[in-house]
């Protein structure tokens, strides 16, 4: 048997309609990379690339002989909608490369799946759609995405299986990459040719209430588990994607795709089962947020154990700017002590703390630069504690293993609070953002980070959930939906509608 042609292409983007949009630049931030370097940097000790495509190679590499043709994968940090040209751009890059490799036997795309241009909805489904019309029908098209992913019509039925994350804190990547190639080589080898259902809901919850530890979205993700190994290999795989709302776009909808090995009765049967306990239990997904100055106080309190806020209306992880200074502002002005807060994406004012250097005290501008309505200017007297040029490898949680380039990093004290800025945008979700100066997070009486949910894995040591608080703050990423203006959203939906129904599909 020869080994199989298998092409890796990706684009991977999460997109927040209000956030400005992703151009080349943005991109490159991440990585852009092309050819033996995507397979080179996948079989990397600590790659940069999404994980699941470096396990995907990986795996691929482990079960067999195959013939690896690597065209493209870049990856952008959470921003707003990609640039059309660009995304034509792409497009037509993968386009060229498939058409280069000759004849297929698959294409492997590792994409996010919330991804929106500025003069489309659906670019995920534009690739997909591409690789299938490439390739051919005869070739199998296998994606990996995350579990925010806003699914349309044509990324289900141009692809044979779709798989997507389990976990938020999202750290299940290299068992999702193992899976999809596992299920390629059953493919290939004839014991499966997959059969998918689809199911798309009118519900579109915040992502604080999208954590499976506990709540309704781990309880239905538990749920789609254990009825998939209840039918004895019959079902390939159950994904149910929790969306990402703030793309607001015409697939926005919490998801479910079943893919049977052979039979799509059995896929449709038990995706309806899944859809209808969601829709059943719609209004669990809602969550109470911690006001902002009932999170002050809790930080003022002295008599209590450590905990964490998360700074929920900032998530770089969700297209925040990394920029707004609310919750700083009401820290330092509460005169709080012993608190670690980051990180700041302020490119201006880390070139000025490394210009002054260590042990030098100065006048911190945050937001010097002009940036959105939301990024509003603080300043403060402030001792430079910390300089790092930002290279480092994540340690817990969804950077575990992942190498990182914040650019040039500094830590600053202001009064009893140490404020981390970085001059690359990305939310704080690994204690390596501390820790690179030498900062012991097991110290501090409060921390605060710029991160939704991911953080919960990587500062699991020090806080378990009854620790964590989510604090109301303005931003890009606010999770109170209902101060946001919606243009493209599917409306009724529920839980922006109250009166939003669903009927269960007859197939």
């Amino acid at each position: 048997m020869t080994a199989p042609r298998v092409a890796i292409v990706g684009v991977a983007l999460e997109s927040n309609r209000q956030a400005p949009p992703a151009g080349e630049n943005d991109f490159a931030s991440a990585y852009i990379m092309r050819g033996q370097d995507i397979l080179a940097d996948a079989r990397a000790k600590h790659p940069r690339i999404m994980r699941e495509a470096a396990a995907f190679v990986c795996a691929m590499d482990a079960t067999g002989p195959w013939e690896p043709i690597p065209v493209l994968l870049t990856a952008c940090h959470p921003h707003g909608p990609i640039e059309a040209k660009l995304h034509q751009r792409f497009l037509q890059e993968i386009e060229t490369g498939l058409k280069a490799a000759g004849k297929l036997d698959a294409v492997y795309i590792a994409n996010h799946g919330a991804m929106v241009a500025t003069d489309r909805d659906d670019p995920d489904g534009d690739i997909i759609e591409l690789a299938r019309k490439t390739a051919g029908k005869a070739a199998r098209v296998v994606v990996t995405l995350d579990l925010h992913a806003n699914i349309s019509e044509r990324m289900v039925e141009n692809a044979d299986i779709v798989v997507g994350y389990r976990t938020n804190p999202h750290v299940d990547m290299i068992e999702r990459g193992e899976e999809a190639a596992l299920a390629l080589r059953l493919m290939l080898a004839g014991l499966a040719d997959p059969k998918p259902a689809f199911i798309r809901l009118p519900l579109t919850p915040a992502s604080v209430t999208l954590l499976t530890h506990d709540g309704p979205y781990a309880d239905l993700i538990d749920y789609g588990q254990r009825r998939q190994a209840e039918h004895s290999g019959a079902i390939l795989n159950v994904s149910v994607f929790g969306g990402f709302v703030f793309s607001d776009s015409a697939k926005n909808g919490l998801a479910v795709i079943v893919t049977a090995r052979h039979d799509l009765a059995a896929a449709r049967t038990l995706a309806k089962e899944i859809a209808e306990r969601a829709w059943a239990d719609r209004t669990r997904f809602r969550k109470q947020l911690t006001p902002l100055a009932d999170a002050i106080s809790l930080a003022l309190k002295q008599d209590r154990q450590p905990i964490i806020l998360s700074d929920a209306g900032d998530n770089p992880g969700g297209g925040g700017t990394g920029r707004t200074t609310e919750l700083l502002a009401a820290l330092v002005r509460a005169d709080a002590k012993d608190v670690l807060i980051g990180s700041f994406y302020d490119v201006a004012l880390a070139r000025a703390a490394h210009a002054a250097g260590k042990g030098a005290r100065m006048r911190a501008r945050f937001n010097a630069d002009p940036g959105l309505p939301c990024d509003v200017p603080f300043e403060a007297d402030a001792e430079v504690v910390g300089l790092h040029n930002g290279d480092i490898v994540g340690r817990l949680g969804i950077f575990q293993g992942k190498r990182l380039r914040l650019g040039p990093s500094v830590a600053l004290r202001i009064g009893g609070v140490t404020v981390v800025v970085i001059s690359d945008r990305s939310q704080t979700a690994d204690p390596m953002f501390f820790e690179m100066f030498g900062l012991d997070i097991g110290q501090a009486h409060t921390v605060a980070v710029k991160s939704r949910g991911h953080f919960r894995a990587g500062f699991r040591p020090w806080f378990p959930p009854e620790r964590v608080y989510e604090v109301d703050t303005e931003g890009l990423t606010s999770p109170v939906l209902e101060r946001r203006q919606w243009t493209r959203l599917p409306r009724p939906v529920y839980p922006l509608d109250e009166h939003a129904s669903w009927t269960s599909p007859d197939w």
